[in-house]
């Protein structure tokens, strides 16, 4: 397969891995006692109510790695509300560590044609990029929520604080470099767990 090919390939399963992220979230969500992804009508493995045309598109192709628009959970309505906030932001990257197994597991059972299990193979590793990028303790990340929940109270606000910068962190680490040095310890432990 040529490298367009490829590209598209990877553009695709991380539009779906990123739909079944933040459904994810909406679930777990619902589980402790908020629906406000459901009211939204986010609960579903429809992309389009998740298409972010940045995240979702132009990421992908520029840096290999995509978002969706993040499903709207109110924490206020979370019961335990910090059991709840980690546990809701942690259904996103166990997710897709989820699908990495499943994918392994079509391939492994030999379930997948050559073309399946080439398409299956990306899936696996982009899932885990997926779920380790998420896990970063930088708003808007997954793990500035964990980080968030069993932060004390009078750090709550400053963590809040960066929410509007995280992006632009994001960003510069991404051009520097600096993010694959703090993704690639955890994105080969994750990886040798799941593969062996």
């Amino acid at each position: 397969m040529d490298a367009t090919t490829l590209k598209i390939i990877d553009v695709i399963i991380l539009i779906f891995s990123v739909v079944v992220h933040e459904v994810s979230h909406g679930l777990m969500a619902e589980k402790f006692g908020d629906d406000t992804a459901r009211e939204a009508g986010r609960i579903t493995l429809n992309p389009i109510p998740h298409i972010d045309p940045i995240g979702s598109i132009l990421m992908p192709f520029l840096v290999g790695i995509g978002a969706a628009r993040p499903v709207p959970v109110n924490f206020d309505n979370l019961r335990p509300q910090r059991l709840g906030m980690a546990m809701v932001a942690l259904a996103g990257p166990l997710s897709n560590f989820a699908l990495a197994i499943l994918f392994l597991f079509i391939i492994r059972l030999g379930l997948a044609s050559d073309f399946a299990a080439v398409v299956l193979g990306r899936g696996i590793f982009l899932n885990i990029a997926l779920g380790v990028f998420n896990l970063i303790p930088i708003p808007p990340l997954d793990g500035s929520k964990v980080l968030l929940s069993v932060a004390p109270r009078s750090w709550q606000e400053n963590i809040l604080k960066w929410e509007s910068y995280g992006f632009i962190v994001l960003i510069i680490l991404v051009m520097t470099g600096l993010l694959s040095v703090l993704v690639e310890p955890l994105y080969r432990v994750v990886l040798s767990v799941i593969v062996g």
